[in-house]
């Protein structure tokens, strides 16, 4: 495992608009006492050789956290894929492993069996299942793909899931903790979670 992890960059993913926060920076509200990127970086940092945040705006404060961060290359927010091209492009490493900012219930255990799924497969991209749905923000990228991705993103597209099927690409099962994927967009869901959370 730790030959596989050292090929591979973390990144998180905080670089949306978060319109239904009323347009606050997501990954800087505070789930129960800490911001709520810190959640990722704390389970992404120790699998991973690197770890990047991907961010559009508040650079100083996302600096803080002590690691690079990096914009899209429009600056129009469009969507996460724009982000993933980025720092597939940043990278040095030969996998990507990404993260979005606004699930706090995420684990480094968690990360680690999207990332056991590499030993010996034939796959170029994962992305994370919770048995009924994808959750394609939970994604383990080949960057040779990165060409692919950048085709696509010219052309217009924007969903994940259509350009991941385009590829060799392995549904990480996760039905047994469907919890880790809750994630936060609005002030009601903060509210519903961290309630949760800290009972």
């Amino acid at each position: 495992m730790m030959e596989i992890q050292a090929t591979i960059t973390g990144m998180v993913l905080a670089g949306g608009r978060a319109r239904r926060m009323g347009g606050g920076d997501k990954g800087l509200i505070e789930f129960a006492g800490k911001p709520l990127i810190s959640y990722a970086l704390s389970a992404l940092s120790p699998i991973v050789t690197q770890v990047l945040i991907n961010a559009n705006r508040n650079h100083d404060l996302y600096a803080s956290f002590g690691y690079p961060v990096v914009s899209d290359h429009s600056a129009d927010f469009d969507g996460p894929l724009s982000g993933i091209l980025s720092c597939m492009e940043y990278s040095t490493s030969q996998y990507l492993l990404t993260v979005p900012c606004d699930c706090p219930l995420i684990t480094e255990r968690s990360l680690a069996r999207m990332i056991g799924q590499m030993k010996n497969s034939d796959f170029n991209c994962f992305v994370a299942s919770d048995g009924d749905r994808l959750h394609p923000v939970f994604l383990l990228l080949d960057c040779d793909l990165a060409e692919s991705l950048r085709i696509y993103l010219q052309q217009g597209g924007r969903k994940i899931d259509t350009w991941l099927y385009q590829h060799r690409l392995c549904e990480v099962d996760f039905s047994d903790q469907p919890e880790i994927f809750r994630n936060i967009n609005t002030p009601e869901e903060l509210a519903v979670l961290e309630n949760e959370y800290l009972d």
